[in-house]
C-alpha cells in the first residue's frame, strides 16, 4: 500500500505529457506486475485502511476499472464496508466517485450512501463533511444532503478559510443550496479573499451560478480584489472573471471600464472568442464605459471587421446583435449580415432558428430606430392586445385606478410597432399636470398632449444584480421607447409587489408627476457615430 501510495503521490505532481510517459514505465515494470500480484492474493487478509488506500492509489494510477485486481477489491470493500472508520469512508468516496459506473461499483456505492447515513451524526471532521459532500455529489437523495447539511452546520463555527472554500465548492458539486452554509462561508471568503488564487476567484461564481446563490457583498468583495490587482493578470483572465459574472447578471462597473481601457490600448489580443465574450458581457450587463466610450465601441469594431473572414453566421449574428443592443451599428458588419440574410445564408438547425431570428429582427429594427437620420413620429399606433390583465401586474392596474379615479384613465397591454409591448400607457397635457382620459387623445392626437409615459414592470432578473441598473434587452426597449416618443419608467415588479397599497399608490403618483419622468435620456452611442 506505501509502494502504491508512494507512485500516485509522485505521480499526480507530474505534467500530463510526463504523466503519460510514467504511467506506461510503471504499467510495464516487472516489479509493478509482481506488487499487483501480490495485492490480488492478499485482498481479503488487508487491514481496512490498506485496503481502500490501495483502491484509491490503482484507480488514480490509470489502472482500467475492469480488471480482475480492480473489481476484487471492490468487492472486498463491499464485504468489510461496515468496518471502515470515518477517515476510510472519506477516501473510499473520493475513489468511486472517480469510477465508471458498473455492477459492482453501483452496490458499493448504494452501501457507502446508507453507511454514510447512519454514521453521519458521529462524523466531526468538516474535511471528511464537505469530501463526503463533494463525492456523493448531486445524485445523493435529498435528505441525505440535508443530514450532511445539517452535520455542517453543527461545526460551522470552526470552519477555517480554507475548509470555506473546500465547502462552497463541494456543496457546488451536490448542487444543493444551504444559505446558512454560504452564508457563512461567504464571510469567510470576503475576508480573506487575497488569499484566494485566481483561478478559483472564477471557480466561486461559477459554484453561485450553480447553486443559483446571489450575494452582491461577496460578488463586489471579489470584483474589486480583481480590480485592484488587475495589473497582476493577463487580459484573458479578466476576461474570464467578466464572463462570470456576466453569467450572474452582477455588474463590476470599475473593472469594466478598466478593461475597457485596456482594450483600447492594446487591442491584438482580441482574437474572435474574445471578442465575442467581451461583447457579451458590454451588452448584457449594458455597460458603457464611463470614459472613451466612442474608442472603445471603434476599437471593438475594427476587431469585428478583422474577424470577418473567418467568422461564422451566427457568430456573425451574435456579434452584431451585441453591438446594437448597445446602440451601435457596426456598418460593414452590419452590411455583411444583411446580404447573407437576402440569399437565405443564415437558415440554421431548428434548435437555434427560433433564437436567431429573433436577433436579427432585433438588429433590424436597431438598424431603423438608432439611425441618425430616424425622427420621433407625431403619433405612434398602437393596439390594445387584451382586457385581461396577468396577475403579475394585477396590482399596478388597482393602484393606477385608485389613483387616476378611472380606468378610462390609461391603456393597459399595449402592443406597439417593432413588436414592442407596454403594461400601461399615460398620457399627460402640456403642462405635465394633468392626465388625459383615452377618449380626449383619441378625439385631439395632437393638441394638448405633451408626451406617453410607458410603465414597464419588468423581474428583477431584467436589471443588474443589486441594482435598477437594467440588463441590456431592457435598456435596448426604454432607448427604442424613448425614439418612438415615450418616457419609459421602469419598475422592479417584485419590489411593487411588496408594497402595501397605499405605498404602491404614492410610488406610483411620484412617479408620475416627477419632473424626473419627463427627462430624456443621455446621448446613445449611436447619436454621435
Amino acid at each position: 500500500t506505501n509502494s502504491l501510495t508512494t507512485a500516485w503521490r509522485l505521480f499526480k505532481n507530474l505534467s500530463e505529457e510526463q504523466q503519460r510517459y510514467e504511467k506506461q514505465l510503471i504499467f510495464e515494470h516487472p516489479a509493478f506486475v509482481r506488487l499487483c500480484q501480490q495485492l490480488l492474493r492478499d485482498a481479503r487478509r488487508m487491514t481496512r485502511r490498506d485496503l481502500v488506500f490501495s483502491l484509491h492509489a490503482l484507480v488514480s494510477l490509470g489502472v482500467p476499472q475492469n480488471t480482475l485486481l480492480v473489481q476484487t477489491l471492490v468487492r472486498v470493500c463491499q464485504e468489510k464496508l461496515n468496518q471502515l472508520d470515518n477517515r476510510c469512508i472519506s477516501v473510499l468516496a473520493t475513489t468511486l466517485a472517480g469510477m465508471d459506473k458498473d455492477k459492482n461499483v453501483s452496490a458499493l456505492q448504494a452501501g457507502l450512501q446508507l453507511l454514510v447515513e447512519q454514521r453521519i451524526s458521529s462524523i466531526r471532521d468538516i474535511f471528511i463533511l464537505q469530501n463526503l459532500m463533494k463525492c456523493l455529489g448531486k445524485d445523493a437523495p435529498v435528505f441525505l444532503k440535508k443530514k450532511l447539511e445539517m452535520a455542517v452546520v453543527r461545526e460551522i463555527d470552526g470552519l477555517t478559510f480554507l475548509n470555506a472554500l473546500r465547502m462552497f465548492f463541494a456543496l457546488a458539486a451536490m448542487n444543493y443550496c444551504s444559505l446558512p452554509i454560504l452564508n457563512s462561508c461567504s464571510k469567510k471568503i470576503q475576508e480573506n479573499v487575497h488569499d484566494v488564487p485566481f483561478r478559483q476567484l472564477i471557480l466561486i461564481l461559477e459554484a453561485c451560478h450553480t447553486l443559483q446563490y446571489r450575494n452582491v457583498k461577496l460578488f463586489s468583495a471579489l470584483a474589486d480584489y480583481v480590480n485592484s490587482t488587475a495589473y497582476l493578470y493577463d487580459k484573458r483572465q479578466i476576461i474570464h472573471f467578466l464572463s462570470a459574472c456576466e453569467t450572474l447578471g452582477f455588474q463590476p462597473t470599475e473593472l469594466l471600464d478598466i478593461f475597457a481601457e485596456k482594450v483600447t490600448e492594446d487591442p491584438d489580443f482580441l482574437n474572435l472568442k474574445n471578442l465575442l465574450i467581451v461583447l457579451r458581457v458590454y451588452s448584457r450587463l449594458n455597460h458603457v464605459p464611463r470614459v472613451q466610450k466612442h474608442l472603445f465601441f471603434e476599437t471593438l469594431h475594427s476587431c469585428l471587421n478583422k474577424c470577418l473572414p473567418q467568422i461564422s453566421n451566427t457568430e456573425l449574428l451574435k456579434a452584431v446583435y451585441s453591438l446594437g443592443i448597445l446602440g451601435y451599428l457596426p456598418h460593414r458588419a452590419l452590411d455583411e449580415l444583411l446580404q447573407k440574410d437576402s440569399k437565405d445564408e443564415l437558415i440554421l438547425p431548428d434548435d437555434l432558428k427560433e433564437q436567431n431570428t429573433v436577433m436579427l429582427r432585433c438588429v433590424k429594427t436597431c438598424m431603423e430606430l438608432d439611425s441618425p437620420s430616424f425622427t420621433k413620429p407625431a403619433f405612434v399606433l398602437t393596439e390594445n392586445l387584451s382586457s385581461l390583465v396577468s396577475l403579475n401586474i394585477r396590482k399596478a392596474r388597482e393602484a393606477l385606478i385608485e389613483l387616476l379615479g378611472d380606468e378610462n384613465m390609461f391603456r393597459q397591454n399595449v402592443q406597439l410597432p417593432y413588436r414592442y409591448h407596454i403594461d400601461f400607457e399615460i398620457t399627460m397635457d402640456s403642462d405635465r399636470r394633468k392626465v388625459l382620459p383615452i377618449t380626449a387623445v383619441d378625439d385631439h392626437p395632437d393638441s394638448r398632449v405633451q408626451r406617453w409615459l410607458a410603465f414597464l414592470f419588468a423581474p428583477v432578473s431584467a436589471f443588474c444584480l443589486g441594482t435598477t441598473h437594467p440588463q441590456g434587452k431592457l435598456a435596448m426597449k426604454k432607448r427604442h421607447l424613448n425614439k418612438l416618443g415615450y418616457h419609459v419608467i421602469l419598475v422592479q415588479n417584485k419590489k411593487f409587489q411588496e408594497m402595501k397599497n397605499e405605498d404602491a399608490v404614492e410610488f406610483l403618483k411620484r412617479k408620475i408627476y416627477s419632473e424626473d419622468a419627463f427627462s430624456f435620456p443621455k446621448t446613445t452611442v449611436q447619436d454621435n457615430n
